[in-house]
């Protein structure tokens, strides 16, 4: 099974594009997608949904798990962050493959195995359970990787459809 891990945002959007067979993990590709600041938002969403589509078209995802929202103090950029996370999950829409979120939580509890795991704890163990020479960069695409990580143990888990992942709705 092919995973893109996708970690929403306007100005930075991590990828991380898993394969996941017998119960192991490897990382196919991973990076970011990136859009120029000052430039109008409806420009940038639709520069992430072009990227994303090329991404789609490349690698031919089985799933893609995204992380859901989490608000701290700032709304506005959790605002602007959640009409990226719309794209992303059009774009999956578009390309007919099921999509799954995930809490940041849910992520560090697969990852880690502590719910409350530091971002640096989650970057080491994503190297490791997926064999890196090194901490994948920038961070955004290291926390892709462990969104596609956690849906890779939670697909194979027999606890599946009650861990607490969703499938999307298409209505």
């Amino acid at each position: 099974m092919v995973i893109m891990g996708l970690d929403p945002g306007v100005a930075t959007v991590g990828f991380g594009i898993i394969r996941s067979e017998n119960g192991s993990q490897s990382v196919i590709n991973y990076g970011a997608i990136t859009t120029p600041a000052h430039h109008p938002l409806a420009e940038r969403l639709e520069m992430i949904y072009n990227d994303c589509n090329k991404l789609i078209e490349a690698f031919s995802p089985d799933a893609i798990a995204i992380e859901e929202l989490f608000f701290n103090t700032n709304i506005t950029t959790g605002i602007a962050v959640a009409h990226g996370r719309g794209i992303l999950l059009l774009c999956g829409k578009v390309h007919g493959v099921p999509l799954f979120e995930y809490t940041p939580l849910q992520v560090k509890q697969s990852v880690v195995g502590y719910g409350r795991a530091e971002k640096r704890q989650v970057m080491d163990m994503v190297q490791r359970l997926l064999r890196l020479d090194k901490i994948p960069r920038p961070d955004d695409a290291a926390d892709a990787l462990a969104i596609a990580l956690c849906h890779a143990r939670s697909a194979n888990s027999l606890l599946y459809k009650d861990w607490g992942t969703k499938e999307c709705s298409t209505t």
